[in-house]
This record gives C-alpha cells, sequence and structure tokens, in this order.
C-alpha cells in the first residue's frame, strides 16, 4: 500500500500534475513525496492546492506562524511547549468524531527518532471485505456513533478544572458524530468500513436501535485494531524520513502513531484538506 514520489517540485506543479497526485492518494491510499523542504508557508501553500485546509479545532496545537499547521512535539521552544507530545497513538481516522471529516491527511516530520518511529495503517475496504456474511449485512444496514471524549488531551488551562466540567465540555464544543457504519467511497466505489477503536463507541441498527456492543467489537478485531501487538495481517506499519510529505486516504485508512519509549526529539507538521467531493456518498 503506497507509492514514493521524487523529483516533485510544488512551486513547478501544473495543475494536472496536482490532479494526477490526488489521483494517486485515491487509488494507492498513501504517497510519500520524497526529499522535501518546505518551511511553514510554502507547506500551507502545498496544502492549499490540494484542497481546502481546515485548522484544528483546538488552538493549543497550533503552530505559532501559521495556525494552520497542526503540530505533533516533544521538544519545547523558548521554556515553551508547541504543539502537543505524543499525538495519536491509538486507532483513528482523523475528525471521525466531527460531522464531516477530512479527506486528506498530510504530515511533514521536522525531527524523527532514531528508532521506533512510523505509524501504523489499516485498509479499512479490506477490513470489510474480511467481515463473515452476517456482520457484512449488519455494517451496511447500521450506523455509529463516534467521539473525542477517550482521547481528549488536556490543556493547561484545565488543570484543578473538575473532571466533570471538561466532560461537559467535550460534549458541548465536539457531541458526538453520527455517520454510516459503511459507505462508499465517492472515487473509488470502494465499500469502507468506518470505525475505529479511537473514537467509535455505538452501533445503531436502522430503526437507530443501540445493538450489542459485541458486534461492534467483533468488526473491530477482525480488521485488526484490538491486536496490540500490531501483528494482524491487515495492520501496515509506514517508517519516514526527514524530507518525506506524507499524504494518505483519510476516507479508507484508520492509523495509530508508532512513538518512540524514549524522549528522543520528535516534531511533525500536520495539514487537514477537504477535497472536492462530499466524504461519502
Amino acid at each position: 500500500m503506497g507509492v514514493f514520489i521524487y523529483e516533485f517540485n510544488n512551486k513547478t506543479a501544473s495543475d494536472q500534475d496536482i490532479q494526477d497526485l490526488k489521483e494517486l492518494i485515491y487509488k494507492h491510499k498513501i504517497v510519500v513525496i520524497k526529499e522535501q523542504d518546505l518551511s511553514p508557508d510554502q507547506y500551507c501553500d502545498f496544502g492549499y492546492r490540494l484542497g481546502d485546509i481546515e485548522k484544528y479545532y483546538q488552538p493549543m496545537y497550533h503552530h505559532p506562524e501559521r495556525e494552520e499547521i497542526f503540530v505533533s512535539s516533544n521538544v519545547p521552544e523558548n521554556g515553551q511547549q508547541i504543539g502537543v507530545p505524543k499525538t495519536g497513538k491509538f486507532w483513528h481516522a482523523d475528525y471521525a468524531f466531527m460531522p464531516k471529516p477530512f479527506a486528506f491527511s498530510m504530515v511533514y516530520p521536522q525531527a524523527i527518532p532514531s528508532k521506533n518511529r512510523g505509524t501504523y495503517f489499516i485498509d479499512m475496504f479490506k477490513a470489510f471485505r474480511g467481515l463473515p456474511d452476517d456482520l457484512k449485512s449488519i455494517a451496511t444496514e447500521s450506523s455509529c456513533y463516534h467521539s473525542v471524549r477517550r482521547f481528549f488531551k488536556i490543556r493547561p488551562d484545565d488543570v484543578y478544572r473538575p473532571i466533570s466540567e471538561i466532560l461537559d465540555e467535550i460534549e458541548q464544543v465536539t457531541p458526538p458524530s453520527k455517520h454510516p457504519t459503511t459507505f462508499t467511497h465517492p472515487v473509488t466505489g470502494e465499500t469502507v468500513l468506518y470505525i475505529n477503536d479511537g473514537f467509535t463507541y455505538r452501533i445503531d441498527n436502522s430503526e437507530e436501535e443501540p445493538l450489542d456492543t459485541n458486534i461492534l467489537q467483533k468488526m473491530l478485531a477482525i480488521s485488526g485494531q484490538l491486536d496490540n501487538r500490531f501483528e494482524h495481517p491487515l495492520i501496515e506499519h509506514h517508517e519516514f524520513e526527514l524530507g518525506d510529505v506524507r499524504i494518505w486516504d483519510n476516507r479508507s485508512l484508520v492509523h495509530c502513531a508508532h512513538h518512540a519509549a524514549n524522549s528522543e526529539p520528535t516534531i511533525s507538521f500536520r495539514l487537514t484538506l477537504y477535497d472536492s467531493y462530499p466524504f461519502y456518498e
């Protein structure tokens, strides 16, 4: 899963080059553009050529120069924490807990540890194909609720606040979103199983009645998301190098960050993009 692209220059790329790049993302799920050297402004300019950038809803993740950039970093600058350390260490699809998730996720590492780095991915089209017929039938006739509650990052301003206040705020700012358990990808036509262990907490039948949570857990297990050893055949581990810009299809894939256990410097810049299609048909 995935392709490498060499000798790509966003400044000289034609509109057709950009369209071809997007088609590669849809077809291969992951595209890694090699040997890039981009300032924050250049990185955002590139992102805007691919789609509409949506900044993350919590300012503590924002880059100090370009708020469109989501920063994952364990490296303070001038005594101040920039971004948030060790983000995304759980199976998820970006913004699945929001009414309108993103089409593309785009990550540009700035500092990487010497080992134990990268991202795990699962193709949820393949996960759907692997379901037994009875679960396929349920998946195509049901919907799921997704919430950020389990993995909400506590902010500096939350210290000493009652946990009940924080939970109430989460429900008000990001109430659970409901999406079909499966949908047809608007470009590839593939049937995607849209569940993830990080955000999905409830599955309803076509009459909007909750189903046994064991059904959801079985689907998650078959997709590989409950394998803590990351040995499931659907799980792919992708490493990265400095200079890589990695873009993936956020409709088709769930991912889990692979963070080093030590405290080596780790910094990455993420952009999240809408394309011209609805998220699902």
